[in-house]
């Protein structure tokens, strides 16, 4: 499916996976394969940003992927997201919805929401929250959606 239908369809939290339709080269082809591994991978959909006016140029919606964090002893250190517009070539896929009674914790970030945390319960979100310190976040129980089971498979609802 394309980029746009991620951005119109998949809640914040769902797990997405793009690609750009090549074959994963042999391992020892370390640059191709460093190369296919930068276009065909898997991130939890964190924020979405509508298309905006930047002087006479017209910026295209986008969204942002969480793809990992990394850093030791439970300190994190780097935070890596990738931000895609709705016109880029490569191809998208919902492989999981966030599941119904799960919590997310989300903040403003200029005119977009942003989602920090995904919890298994409101408990888990509240610890989550006080431990990190977001003073402007706020909490919201994922809740059933049922309009959108069909359109994951790349078909229309009913």
């Amino acid at each position: 499916m394309s980029a746009q239908h991620i951005f119109d369809a998949a809640p914040l939290g769902a797990l997405i996976r793009f690609s750009d339709g090549q074959p994963k080269p042999p391992a020892r082809f370390k640059r191709k394969l460093a190369a296919w591994d930068n276009n065909n991978a898997v991130g939890r959909l964190t924020a979405k940003s509508e298309a905006s006016q930047m002087g006479s140029h017209m910026m295209p919606a986008t969204f942002a992927l969480h793809m990992g964090d990394y850093g030791s002893n439970g300190v994190i250190i780097l935070v890596v997201t990738r931000s895609f517009a709705v016109n880029t070539c490569l191809t998208f896929e919902i492989i999981e919805r966030p599941e119904p009674g799960l919590v997310r914790v989300l903040q403003r970030c200029g005119d977009r929401t942003e989602m920090l945390h995904l919890a298994a319960n409101l408990a888990a979100a509240q610890r989550w929250l006080d431990k990190h310190h977001h003073s402007d976040a706020w909490l919201e129980e994922v809740v059933e959606d049922t309009a959108h089971g069909a359109l994951d498979q790349g078909r229309e609802a009913a």
